[in-house]
């Protein structure tokens, strides 16, 4: 604290000199110096604090300056430590701007910033400084590798020991293996699903293929015993298939003209319809037809008779048993 001592009464003064000589005295009592600081322990402090001498307020940590060291001669020494006159072959450095982009300018594309107009927020463009940097020092540094004469391709032969121990390496192989392993076994697994749905689906569909068969078939059987057809094409089996087969045979029965066989002869043993009363009633024309006359069995000629003009009857059954036993 500075005070002007100008501008100060006489009382004043000395009532400031009684207040710092009474801080004096306290400071004195208590130790407070900055060497007795350092070698009071906790407990004296906790007994001052408890006692009253210490108040809030009296010890105030203040923040020293930095100070800044400007060693311009060490950094000097640093400097040159750096700088070893070594060929280039040792340093392999090379500092170059950005390529030239040939294949923008060949396409008549506005060319790429240059050095400082690269924005750094631009994460594409400063990629590609970055890229065609690194193109400028290859372009660069190939000719002085050929010329120093260091190989800039791996031989046939190179032999690199690997950076990992076998032991890791079956590790890994091991590893590699188990899950391919595991793939395989799933794909497999997968496969056999699919096949046993496949499976399924197909026992299904031959299932329906012989119940449509075994219909079809029925049904050919059915319309032949009705007369419907006269083919017996599906007794032929897996050959031909009997369900287009019948149909094709019905619809090409059902296209022909007149009955089939069958159907004649039942007309002719049983009638067609109509009336069935007085069909052996004769007509005109029956009794004019003689051509079915026989007239030994008219006559009764060439027949045994027997007593009374009458024809022999049937012999009796000791004759016949007799007459059969002879043959």
């Amino acid at each position: 604290m500075v005070v002007d001592s100008g501008t100060m009464e006489p009382a004043e003064e000395q009532q400031q000199e009684q207040e710092e000589e009474e801080e004096e005295e306290e400071e004195e009592m208590l130790g407070l110096d900055s060497e007795e600081n350092s070698e009071m322990s906790d407990d004296e402090l906790q007994e001052a604090f408890a006692s009253g001498l210490l108040k809030p307020g009296m010890n105030v940590l203040v923040d020293q300056p930095k100070k800044h060291v400007n060693n311009v001669e060490g950094m000097k020494q640093c400097l040159a430590d750096f700088r070893k006159d070594l060929p280039w072959v040792e340093r392999l450095v090379l500092t170059n701007p950005p390529a030239e982009d040939v294949l923008s300018q060949a396409e008549g594309k506005v060319p790429k910033p240059a050095n400082g107009d690269v924005n750094a927020d631009d994460d594409f463009q400063r990629e590609m400084f970055f890229y065609r940097q690194a193109q400028a020092t290859v372009l660069e540094a190939l000719p002085l590798l050929s010329k120093h004469g260091i190989a800039t391709k791996r031989p046939e032969d190179y032999f690199a020991e690997m950076a990992k121990s076998d032991q890791h390496m079956q590790k890994i192989r091991k590893k590699l293996i188990s899950k391919q392993m595991i793939l395989e076994k799933s794909e497999k697994a997968k496969k056999l699903r699919e096949q046993r749905k496949f499976g399924k689906k197909v026992q299904v569909e031959v299932i329906q293929k012989r119940q449509k068969e075994k219909k079809a078939m029925m049904t050919a059987v059915k319309r032949y015993q009705k007369g419907m057809t006269d083919k017996l094409e599906f007794l032929e089996g897996d050959k031909k298939q009997p369900g287009k087969d019948s149909a094709q045979g019905s619809k090409k029965a059902a296209a022909k003209k007149g009955p089939n066989a069958k159907r004649k002869f039942k007309d002719q043993k049983f009638g067609f319809g109509g009336k069935k009363s007085g069909k052996k009633w004769n007509t005109k024309e029956s009794f004019n037809d003689v051509s079915s006359f026989r007239a030994k069995v008219a006559n009764a000629k060439g027949g045994k008779k027997g007593k009374g003009g009458k024809q022999n009857k049937r012999p009796g059954k000791s004759v016949r048993k007799k007459m059969k036993g002879r043959s």
